[in-house]
């Protein structure tokens, strides 16, 4: 997967330095390959030993919550033979598949620690001592970088059972056991439906705010479609939308502990909470194999504190509470991220403080994330292509 350097005999005085790219999730093979149908060298810089690493240790039963043809990048569709869900194992073939396709030219084993402004080119530093020269630099290192688990008092004291989601992969080892499950986003409600499926003998969901949930397909529309038409609607319009539809879609679970919503659901998106959509979650609760409980206070030696005081000893807690983007090291010091570490600009758009410094797939919109890396990737392309030395 190696791309020939483009030499460039009317500028002998100055190289022409690669763009770099920092990851190789669908971001960033999605850029190079862009980058690459416009004659413009691309180099993948990927710190494990394969492309596509978040998906080979997402959890087993994941697929895409987007559609098939509507999370296919630039250049290559995803098989028809996948189905229109595409499983994680499925996701990591296709991503290979685009790597070899589009002759992407990708190193492995190599991590980029920090980015330096160097003249009008960029300076990376990676392991092994590397320092590697670039005329434009794209970020992809991913939206679930690093696994954040809350500080809860006493949890370093606690005696019991307590990983991060990042580590689940089935419910084999829980078979049998009372789980407490922890955050009420797709994750949590993805592994939840999971321990059931899977015989553990209870599972809790500790709900610290109340999600919006919507049914991933009603009718074989996709939910994925809804969002992609009212993206750009009024935030208030998309609110009572919401509002009507989950009504009509989505049953009452206030009896189980599910109230509905008292806040939009897309004013919820706006802040950075996506939907949950129902891969069985819905029934599990319904049917009592969900129970839900409130928000996790704190830890008592082998006891977990709940927000009303209660307290309850599960065998094992999984905490799907999120994750950090984790670009402080990398490029905090350049002034572009927000005070919650955030990129400030995205897509084909570059901090004023720093040009040629692009990133993608730090946001997660409502019309899908891969799509948007898609076309966010052409863009990207377009924009560092235009600025080409001539």
């Amino acid at each position: 997967m190696v791309n020939t350097p483009h030499s460039r005999p009317d500028r002998p005085e100055r190289p022409e330095h690669p763009v770099y790219v920092i990851g190789g999730g669908p971001g960033g093979l999605a850029v190079a390959a862009a980058l690459r149908a416009k004659g413009v060298r691309a180099v993948v810089l990927e710190k494990s030993d394969a492309v596509g690493a978040s998906w080979r240790s997402h959890y087993d039963r994941l697929r895409l919550h987007t559609t098939r043809r509507l999370s296919a990048l630039p250049g290559l569709p995803i098989p028809r033979s996948f189905g229109r869900w595409v499983a994680r194992a499925d996701v990591v073939r296709y991503l290979e598949k685009y790597a070899e396709v589009h002759e992407l030219e990708i190193v492995t084993g190599v991590e980029v620690t920090r980015v330096e402004r160097a003249g009008e080119d960029w300076l990376l530093h990676a392991t092994g001592g590397r320092r590697l020269t670039g005329r434009a630099v794209v970020v992809a290192t991913g939206y679930n970088h690093t696994p954040r688990l809350p500080e809860w008092p006493g949890l370093d004291a606690y005696g019991g059972e307590v990983a991060h989601a990042s580590a689940y992969r089935n419910p084999t080892p829980y078979a049998g056991r009372d789980v407490l499950v922890v955050g009420a986003g797709n994750t949590g409600a993805e592994i939840a439906a999971d321990l059931v499926e899977g015989g553990a003998a209870r599972v809790r969901l500790a709900v610290r705010t109340v999600p919006h949930i919507v049914r991933r397909s009603t009718a074989g529309w996709p939910a994925q479609r809804t969002g992609i038409l009212v993206r750009r609607l009024p935030v208030r319009l998309v609110d009572k939308a919401g509002e009507l539809m989950a009504r009509v879609a989505v049953p009452d679970l206030s009896e189980h502990g599910l109230p509905r919503p008292d806040t939009g659901l897309y004013s919820r998106v706006r802040e950075g909470a996506i939907p949950v959509q129902d891969v069985g979650l819905i029934d599990a609760v319904r049917q009592g194999k969900v129970e839900i409980v409130g928000a996790v206070a704190s830890f008592d030696g082998d006891k977990v504190v709940l927000a009303d005081g209660s307290a309850i000893t599960p065998d094992a807690v999984i905490a799907a509470t999120g994750y950090r983007r984790g670009l402080e090291p990398l490029v905090g010091h350049l002034g572009v991220l927000d005070d919650r570490g955030r990129p400030l600009t995205h897509g084909p758009r570059t901090p004023r403080e720093a040009p040629g410094l692009y990133f993608t797939g730090f946001t997660n919109p409502i019309s899908g994330m891969i799509r948007e890396m898609a076309i966010d990737a052409e863009k990207i392309a377009r924009r560092i292509a235009k600025k080409a030395p001539r």
